[in-house]
């Protein structure tokens, strides 16, 4: 997984395309590396947004840079979510451009040699990076596969707010790309041929998607963007979205997903339209809004456990009826605030009164916050149960 603005964004630290190209040249269908499981995640990103979750995969290089050797990559390991989540641990080292494939090798090599590759429950390299330390592991990797000591570097600082590229930026080139919101990332094949028609009007070079089910249009001319951004409001790809429509992401679901258990998209999509209408100044007051992640079972597809409030499908009961529902995580975060989300004992929350609880649970936010500074993180962090599982209403904060 590549950043999706990479050789393109002004703000870009180092681009990490010939990277990745090289490690699929050397290493995809390898036989040396063939026993390996369903997952074994790879993100690389140059962008200081860090906008492929890193945090979240098995192996992330991560630009940064070094006082004396200019930019590089730090690496991350061991990050996964699904029913163990374990956020990736920073090995804290520089790596040049060029030798960023020696070292993708050295870690899939660990997992290959050390990981526990027997136990399905465990086929990944997260519970070896738990077991071993960050320590440990990078001494493994340079004393064992590179032959030789990485160089040390302070970890990149953690991003605020968001990683998806939505609205207008500058490119190196002085061309603009702009980002834009499908609703609950589902779009339909007349709605992307409405989108290569705006394209090709407007003289756009490209399109890329986002690890958060968005579209970046890439090689717009800056003359160009306001007539752009008013044809794609028209096709309902927003590059100006409100903080729900924005902030919502939603897996498959039952509609294409042997796994789940609940819908995602249809419900993810009537819960926008609900808030949009329950809040629409929303945006005045949570500039950065609120993240909703909607999944359909434990697997975390849509990173259930990083959401301000995610919700992770199950069937609950009510009035003594099996119904579609979710288990609730709330305050999870990556960047800057990177936590995974608090479940609430014994709350489920049922499909169909979705709506109700989060407008609750927003409401008794904005009452109960310290400040507009705080954060939904930080005030679920601090905040009483009741609160959170919507037993308690608080009148609405003038």
């Amino acid at each position: 997984l590549g950043s999706p603005v990479a050789g393109v964004a002004a703000d870009e630290i180092i681009d990490g395309t010939s990277a990745l190209e090289e490690i699929k040249r050397r290493y995809i269908g390898d036989p040396a590396f063939s026993n390996f499981p369903r997952k074994f995640k790879t993100a690389l990103t140059g962008h200081p947004s860090h906008d492929v979750s890193p945090e979240t995969n098995d192996i992330a290089f991560v630009g940064t840079v070094h006082p004396e050797h200019g930019p590089g990559f730090d690496v991350w390991v061991g990050g996964g979510l699904s029913t163990n989540p374990m956020l990736a641990q920073k090995l804290g080292v520089w790596v040049p451009l060029d030798e960023v494939p020696d070292v993708w090798e050295g870690v899939a090599s660990i997992f290959r040699d050390y990981g526990y590759r027997r136990l399905r429950s465990r086929a990944r390299l997260k519970f070896l990076v738990a077991d071993w330390g960050v320590e440990r592991f990078r001494e493994v990797l340079e004393t064992e596969y590179l032959k030789r000591q990485l160089v040390s570097c302070e970890s990149p600082a953690s991003p605020v707010g968001h990683r998806d590229h939505i609205g207008v930026h500058d490119q190196t080139d002085g061309r603009k790309y702009v980002g834009v919101a499908p609703t609950a990332g589902r779009v339909s094949g007349t709605l992307l041929v409405g989108l290569a028609d705006a394209m090709e009007r407007h003289g756009v070079e490209g399109a890329r998607l986002t690890p958060y089910q968005k579209i970046v249009l890439i090689g717009v001319p800056a003359d160009a963007v306001d007539a752009l951004l008013d044809d794609l409001d028209e096709l309902g790809l927003s590059g100006r979205p409100s903080g729900w429509r924005r902030n919502t992401m939603a897996c498959t679901g039952i509609e294409f997903c042997k796994l789940a258990i609940v819908d995602t998209k249809d419900r993810a999509r009537d819960l926008i339209a609900e808030l949009e209408q329950r809040f629409p100044d929303l945006d005045a007051l949570v500039p950065d809004g609120i993240t909703v992640n909607v999944n359909g079972c434990p697997n975390a597809c849509a990173r259930t456990q990083v959401a301000d409030i995610g919700l992770k499908g199950q069937l609950v009961m009510h009035e003594g009826q099996q119904v579609e529902g979710f288990q609730v995580h709330l305050g999870g975060a990556t960047g800057l605030q990177a936590n995974f989300g608090r479940k609430l004992r014994a709350h489920k929350v049922t499909s169909a009164g979705l709506g109700d609880y989060v407008a609750t649970l927003v409401v008794n936010y904005l009452a109960d916050r310290t400040g507009t500074e705080e954060s939904f993180t930080t005030w679920v962090a601090r905040a009483d149960e009741e609160l959170l599982k919507g037993d308690k209403t608080l009148e609405p904060a003038s």
